[in-house]
């Protein structure tokens, strides 16, 4: 793998000043919109430099001497040089033209979301304070890594993933971190340069049509391979019938797995013994009662644009069922209860054809109705499928869903975003995430919506969890980012979703992490907040990370680990047993 990226060099100005003087650097400048002199919180925006400072030795695409792979016949060469230079023009066409804060590299892999090369295993690691005898396994957490130096438009969500491990025996601790391997990653590594189309920060406008084509004349004259999936598995994870998938709702899962030295292995992408032909969403839902798991797959060029299918706890995969929509919708989450399926149809849909107009193929329709779908888990057809309404709805993620037999309502929490499409489109409204419990009655058909914090005590609500072997259950608590200043996580908050009682915790000046992961102490345990928050923590002054352990109860830290490297700002985790280590799957 080639060492790299142009990562640690991604530094705040402030930061740029204590680099050893023998370091070399290259200085590339990207040009951004004018800054904004109102106070507001803009989409996905960051305060940091606009120059970006690179070391010479990172993996920086050559223009002038693109790598050919030697297995290419003469035609190809010649094809793939004629389209290298189309791909310049574009370039330097689209370099005249300033670039939203939402798919700015300058502005969307800055400071610590900026990038890091790979860690082989590190043992023996510092702690302070004791961790709990009942962590015993490995906590792992996903997240968007892009191993090439963005040649145009960037969204987060477009690197390429990169989970981070740290693997706990009593005191023992060990950390690594590794890219893993999808096709996509590979073919890039191989070509020496990004060819991929970034779905986000480059697909819009008329430049993203023109980036489309010249993929897809790429692709016919075998210069690229598309049809083992595009996808970059940097969202979701989930351990699942012996293994761990990693996941972006691009592509299939790909299958990676722990070694016995604690490092990370890219098994391959998985398609669950060749029964799932789609894509499958980021976070699938697995029942903690019957070792079932649920999913979704969306299509966003022709129908059916939604199926739904679950596995068995062995991962045998049921039939799909197709569930018509008019038009391909965003859905990046859903809810199970303990006999339903909680499908959110929302504002945010795709309408490629924008792009023709010059505009993002991701949409905020006004004038759709959002709705929620409630079908049956053993369902085979959408044909008993129940929908209503629930006006001026968006959850980008859906924490948990129960039933309530005695008044026949599904029961959805959920953090409700406004705009909508502000993560993906700039905009100069505050965004604004409302943690709410969304009531959806089966006998009226209709919904109602309230805010679980009191509007005083509002703050932005956004990655986390309840207690997972309660999911689909009533419960009691969340453990949620508190996603402020935005997109940065100053901390986390205990909300009792009955009340509204909220306890914070927060990393303190400076310091910023992710989304907190609940652990059960004992899955027996009376009490549903009886164990432990996990979260990787940054410190900005330092530029030093570390994994802290806080008790769900006290809300007091119990224990930190020093972490060798710097663990970037990242997306979802999972944690696995040292007992489920041992039976890992080998493929």
């Amino acid at each position: 793998m080639a060492t790299n990226p142009y990562t640690s060099s991604l530094l705040p100005s402030s930061f740029s000043s204590t680099i050893k003087s023998t370091q070399t650097t290259r200085f590339i400048s990207i040009k951004t919109n004018k800054p904004i002199t109102k106070s507001t919180i803009n989409c996905a925006a960051l305060q940091s430099s606009s120059l970006l400072h690179f070391p010479q030795t990172i993996n920086k695409p050559s223009q002038q001497h693109p790598h050919q792979p030697l297995q290419w016949n003469l035609l190809q060469r010649a094809a793939s040089t004629a389209l290298d230079m189309f791909e310049t023009a574009l370039i330097s066409r689209e370099t005249n033209t300033p670039l939203p804060k939402t798919s700015d590299p300058s502005v969307q892999i800055s400071g610590n979301f900026a990038p890091v090369p790979e860690q082989s295993v590190k043992h023996n690691l510092t702690v302070t304070g004791t961790i709990p005898d009942c962590i015993n396994g490995v906590y792992v957490r996903n997240g968007a890594n892009p191993l090439f130096e963005p040649v145009a438009g960037h969204h987060l969500f477009d690197g390429d993933g990169m989970v981070h491990a740290v693997t706990i025996d009593g005191n023992s601790v060990s950390y690594s971190c590794r890219l893993t391997k999808t096709h996509r990653l590979v073919q890039e590594k191989e070509l020496g340069r990004p060819v991929f189309p970034k779905a986000i920060g480059e697909l819009h406008g008329h430049s993203g049509v023109a980036r489309l084509a010249l993929f897809y004349a790429r692709s016919l004259l075998g210069l690229v391979d598309h049809s083992k999936g595009m996808g970059v598995a940097n969202a979701g994870l989930v351990y699942f019938n012996n293994r761990l998938l990693a996941m972006s709702e691009d592509d299939l899962p790909y299958h990676l797995k722990i070694t016995p030295s604690s490092d990370i292995e890219t098994v391959g992408r998985y398609d669950f013994s060749e029964q799932l032909t789609s894509t499958m969403i980021a976070h699938p839902k697995i029942d903690p009662v019957t070792g079932e798991m649920f999913a979704l797959s969306y299509d966003v060029v022709q129908k059916p644009y939604l199926k739904y299918f679950k596995f068995s706890k062995n991962g045998e995969k049921s039939p799909d069922v197709e569930i018509p929509l008019p038009v391909p919708t965003m859905m990046h989450d859903f809810a199970i209860t303990e006999n339903f399926v909680v499908v959110p149809d929302q504002q945010v849909v795709f309408k490629l054809q924008e792009m023709i107009k010059g505009g993002s193929p991701v949409v905020y329709d006004h004038n759709k109705m959002s709705r929620f779908g409630i079908l049956s888990k053993t369902a085979t057809s959408s044909d008993d499928m129940i929908w209503v309404d629930s006006p001026e709805t968006f959850c980008f993620h859906l924490w948990n869903a129960w039933e309530e037999p005695e008044t026949n309502e599904v029961v959805v929490i959920g953090s409700c975003m406004t705009p909508p499409d502000s993560i993906f489109n700039e905009c100069d409204e505050n965004l604004e995430s409302v943690l709410s419990e969304i009531r959806i009655n089966l006998t009226t058909r209709k919904t109602a919506k309230r805010r679980i914090l009191k509007q005083s005590e509002q703050v932005n609500l956004e990655a986390g969890m309840v207690n997972r072997d309660k999911l689909g259950r009533k419960t009691q608590f969340a453990y949620l980012a508190i996603a402020e200043p935005w997109p940065k996580v100053s901390g986390f908050a205990k909300v009792d979703l009955v009340t509204g009682e909220m306890k914070k915790f927060l990393y303190g000046d400076n310091r910023y992490g992710g989304e907190p992961f609940f652990l059960p102490s004992d899955s027996n345990s009376d009490k549903e907040d009886d164990g432990y928050v996990l979260a990787f923590v940054h410190d900005e002054k330092t530029w030093k990370s570390e994994l802290q352990i806080i008790n769900a109860v006290t809300m007091k830290m119990e224990a930190s680990v020093k972490l060798p490297s710097r663990v970037p700002y990242g997306f979802h985790g999972t944690f696995i047993s040292s007992k489920d280590l041992v039976q890992q799957a080998t493929q």
